[in-house]
């Protein structure tokens, strides 16, 4: 567990990180203990594929800190809908009553996966999350101001929070020894990705990039944030140098050889509902569907059997 101190007349912004080594990914609680508020981004809910149960105890740690720094969750804000691990973010909102905030493109993944899982229709409004971010849009915590950069490519909802000399990325970019994550989802473009990347390298050099993912060999910690400068020296995948043709046609041959990530089919049913477990059925139990001998491929698509 780490604690930052936010610059460049940022003194009051706060950045306590939580890792889930499961998943390999980075739960963040961005506060302002002066005002006596927070937010948590992206927010992991512990699940077993095996014996279907969810659990609270790692997300419960960000809860514990704001606590402990006397502060209020105001927002739950989501990068994008994970397609590796389930969100807490509507157990966070039962626990807290803040808002559940992410990406407008989130309207789209939800009309694409709900009929996979036979879920009923999305509503209009993208429920339930309780507000839909576009491009410049701002969001007021305590004396900090959360600003919204779209920043699609891994999926086309994925959006990057900027606050101060940090900024909540999501998978637009890993640590520099890990690359950029696939574009192969629905919604997915490569050259969208690098375009986005390349929106990220024109901020300050110093800026500091808090990942959502970091993979390390065994025994190694985890990479948590890099800056703009070192992102741009030593990433695998896109450099200062790369060209767009090359990543494109770099991306396109290595997403080809991914199979599909080991929480996909419960994480989407429940991600596109704002970590919300499915309808429960006339015997008042919720389920989480796997489609039996059918490719997901042809689900997303929509061919017969």
């Amino acid at each position: 567990m780490l604690l930052d101190t936010g610059h460049q007349g940022q003194e009051r912004m706060r950045i306590e990180s939580f890792y889930e080594k499961d998943t390999g990914t980075w739960t963040y609680l961005l506060a302002d203990p002066g005002e006596g508020v927070a937010a948590v981004i992206d927010p992991v809910w512990e699940f077993d594929p095996v014996s279907g149960q969810a659990g609270e105890g790692f997300i419960r740690q960000a809860l514990d800190a704001a606590v402990a720094m006397d502060c209020r969750i105001e927002w739950i804000l989501e990068t994008h809908a994970h397609a590796d691990h389930l969100s807490a973010a509507n157990w966070l909102k039962q626990q807290t009553g803040a808002r559940i905030a992410c990406g407008r493109g989130i309207q789209d993944v939800q009309r694409t996966f709900a009929p996979v899982f036979n879920l009923p229709p999305p509503t209009a409004t993208g429920g339930p999350f309780d507000r839909l971010l576009d491009e410049g849009d701002e969001l007021q915590l305590g004396s900090l101001t959360i600003r919204v950069m779209d920043t699609p490519g891994h999926t086309g909802d994925s959006i990057t929070y900027l606050v101060g000399d940090a900024a909540f990325i999501g998978d637009t970019l890993f640590s520099p020894a890990f690359g950029t994550a696939r574009c192969d989802f629905p919604g997915g473009d490569a050259g969208q990705l690098y375009d986005s990347i390349r929106k990220l390298y024109r901020l300050p050099r110093e800026t500091r990039l808090f990942l959502c993912h970091d993979y390390p060999e065994a025994g190694g910690e985890p990479v948590r944030d890099i800056t703009v400068e070192e992102s741009m020296q030593s990433n695998i995948h896109l450099s200062a140098e790369t060209s767009r043709e090359d990543f494109v046609a770099m991306r396109t041959q290595r997403d080809g050889q991914l199979g599909l990530p080991r929480l996909i089919l419960p994480s989407l049913q429940v991600n596109i509902l704002g970590g919300a477990a499915p309808p429960a059925d006339c015997n008042g139990i919720s389920y989480l569907r796997i489609p039996f001998n059918r490719s997901f491929k042809d689900l997303i698509e929509g061919e017969p059997k």
